[in-house]
């Protein structure tokens, strides 16, 4: 069956959530069609019936995530007004609003990525339409090549942003609050914001 028709099939989606779960807490390694099915709920044959092999179910996982992805950041992008840095701001806040609404994304492409190489193209791919957004964003601003490029710009934001969700949870002894509470969210949001600015700032005055 195509894969492609999950979001519409309850046993499907029920089949891409376990997964999610479990690859999040085993790895690729750590996951069978059967533990699948166990979590899910449901008969094991239909993991193959769904989504063909298990490659197939992860790589419709990671899909899943980019097409959610792609479709806050557009519907962010649709609604901005002012100028850069306002529209900068607002991309920052809707990455990050889905951050916090699929927090175990960013460690799930974490793990998916340290497996080894069989998925690196698969992000990649699915990668691409974010950085080529922010180049777009960027056009006329920051230089074509250099340390104030796009492609640098957008691995620095990225990585700020996503570093906070797969890392938080390991700094519990550090902090003097929870690392993962909505204060310490609305904490780190800032402290993107700030940095957004201080990137902003250097592009403009190089600009000038």
């Amino acid at each position: 069956m195509n894969g492609r028709t999950d979001e519409r099939n309850e046993t499907a989606a029920k089949i891409l959530d376990a997964a999610d779960e479990l690859l999040v807490e085993g790895g690729v390694n750590g996951l069978s069609s059967r533990g699948v099915a166990t979590r899910a709920g449901v008969n094991n044959a239909l993991v193959f019936y769904y989504f063909g092999s298990k490659q197939g179910l992860v790589e419709r996982v990671i899909e899943r995530y980019y097409q959610r992805h792609v479709a806050a950041l557009e519907a962010a992008t649709g609604m901005m007004t002012g100028d850069l840095r306002e529209r900068l701001h607002a991309l920052v806040d809707a990455y990050v609003d889905f951050m916090e609404a699929h927090r175990r994304f960013p460690r799930l492409v974490q793990a998916l990525a340290a497996s080894g190489s069989d998925f690196h193209e698969l992000i990649g791919r699915h990668m691409t339409p974010l950085f080529r957004w922010v180049e777009h964003a960027l056009d006329g601003v920051a230089p074509a090549t250099g340390p104030l490029a796009a492609r640098h710009l957008y691995l620095t934001v990225s990585g700020v942003v996503t570093s906070w969700y797969s890392q938080a949870p390991l700094m519990a002894g550090l902090w003097d609050r929870d690392p993962e509470s909505a204060a310490a969210a609305d904490e780190r949001r800032a402290h993107v914001h700030w940095l957004v600015d201080a990137m902003y700032d250097k592009l403009v005055a190089d600009a000038m």
